[in-house]
């Protein structure tokens, strides 16, 4: 079976990590479901799910007319208090009839969706990786973002981030199989703000695949973050003072985040291990942030120097 999906990651608006209760609160619905959380190995909340259902175009790369029925799963994520995802998936079969059912058919499989039409599986996974569409097509950026934008608006949170960091896109495939031979997974960076993740994984269990999808997708959100601060830094003249203060922030707030593989399943961690050794996620994190403790020490030892040396008034 195929399963696609699509999450955003920003960091949460607030001047502080959010304690676990009002991060609850944030996540929480007027249905009064329950929002699932963890403390360990670090802490993470889950809201409760949120089905749209959906009556259109799949994306695809040739241009394909198949005609998809049925239900998107939607939620946020809220990481230790600083970081916040929207995460919108489903997964795709053929349907057993071209007629229309009744939506109670539909809504009794959550996050499945019936294709109407030939489903060639190759061609939806390029056309959900390269963000193919059309006015009819089914756009899961949209509910993905309107999941994250829904939090980031909340009179729960005080809308003064200590960072000014990126919106980071992460696009999703995965074929779900036990019997796949070579299990494992293409990391792609599409944009500045686009990444692309193409999964063969030996499991059936969509909740595993999401929890890997948004696990990594906040790891290279981290990444990213802490990059485009540091570049945006070192591109001007700024003073010593100037630098540190614009990178004090990375080291008070992300480097404790910095856990990858934390809430993901045990069968899908050697997939998990092997994103990370390839694209060099944690050895590319390491380099970096050297680099901002570098420039930290050396703008302090510049400050003190220049301190010790001024005139005594």
């Amino acid at each position: 079976m195929l399963a696609f999906g699509e999450v955003q990651t920003g960091l949460l608006q607030n001047s502080v990590a959010l304690p676990r209760r009002a991060t609850e609160h944030l996540l929480s619905n007027e249905a009064d479901e329950r929002v699932r959380s963890v403390e360990r190995p670090i802490a993470r909340s889950i809201s409760p799910d949120r089905l749209e259902g959906v009556d259109c175009r799949l994306p695809t790369t040739s241009g394909r007319q198949t005609r998809a029925i049925g239900t998107v799963v939607s939620r946020a994520v809220v990481v230790a208090g600083h970081v916040a995802q929207g995460s919108a998936y489903a997964r795709v079969a053929p349907a057993r009839t071209t007629i229309r059912l009744p939506w109670s058919h539909y809504l009794a499989s959550p996050g499945h969706l019936e294709a109407i039409g030939k489903l060639d599986r190759s061609d939806l996974e390029q056309g959900v990786l390269t963000g193919a569409r059309t006015t009819e097509t089914l756009e899961l950026s949209a509910i993905a973002a309107r999941m994250l934008d829904t939090v980031q608006r909340s009179r729960v949170i005080d809308h003064a981030p200590p960072l000014r960091t990126p919106r980071v896109r992460l696009r999703w495939t995965a074929l779900l199989d036990r019997s796949v031979e070579r299990p494992g997974g293409t990391f792609t960076l599409v944009s500045e703000d686009v990444r692309s993740l193409q999964l063969r994984v030996p499991t059936t269990d969509l909740g595993a695949v999401v929890a890997l999808c948004e696990d990594l997708a906040v790891h290279d959100w981290l990444l990213t973050t802490v990059l485009s601060v540091l570049d945006a830094t070192l591109a001007h003249d700024h003073s010593r003072a100037e630098r540190v203060s614009r990178l004090q922030p990375l080291l008070e707030h992300l480097p404790h985040l910095w856990m990858p593989g934390a809430h993901v399943p045990g069968e899908l961690l050697p997939i998990w291990s092997a994103l990370d050794q390839r694209p060099g996620f944690t050895r590319q994190w390491d380099g970096a942030m050297a680099r901002v403790r570098d420039q930290i020490t050396i703008g302090a030892l510049d400050l003190l120097q220049a301190a010790a040396t001024k005139p005594a008034r």
